[in-house]
């Protein structure tokens, strides 16, 4: 069942991809006692997602933080080894790297989608939510292919 606007987050497991190495962090406590833009992406290093989807949330941070916006995260089913290369190829300090290496984000909040065509297999869908102590008060869920709900200037519209 797909996560909708008003429901808590699943508490599951997490890497921050930090300077110092993976850190393992729970949602629940990553989550709690804050307002995040969090945003999910198919893959790091992947065409959108490099070209567009990081690079908004990199040139609008300041904009999302002066409208509430304690910290701005991004997810994908990729290790922290490489949301920590993404981050640091792109420039983009002012986003924190969420690793969901097996999904489980993913699993939990019922966005998954089949990449297996692309030689990816099953990872996370695009999108993006505004997150208030852990509950959900916007989703933007991409249709397959799409690129517009999940962006960052979409986001500023809603809060």
């Amino acid at each position: 069942m797909t996560i909708s606007v008003g429901d808590k987050l699943p508490n599951v497991k997490l890497t921050k991809a930090n300077a110092e190495g993976p850190e393992q962090v729970q949602s629940e406590d990553y989550f709690a006692g804050k307002t995040v833009a969090l945003f999910s992406v198919p893959g790091a290093f992947t065409p959108t997602c490099s070209a567009r989807h990081l690079p908004g949330y990199v040139e609008k941070a300041d904009e999302l933080k002066a409208k509430g916006v304690d910290e701005i995260a991004c997810t994908a089913v990729n290790d922290p080894f490489v949301m920590g290369a993404w981050q640091g190829a792109n420039g983009a300090s002012s986003v924190t790297m969420l690793a969901d290496g097996n999904g489980d984000f993913a699993e939990a909040v019922g966005l998954t989608m089949d990449g297996s065509a692309f030689g990816l297999g099953t990872r996370g869908q695009r999108y993006s939510m505004i997150v208030e102590d852990g509950v959900v008060k916007e989703l933007n869920v991409e249709a397959p292919g799409d690129f517009s709900v999940s962006s960052a200037e979409h986001m500023l519209g809603q809060l």
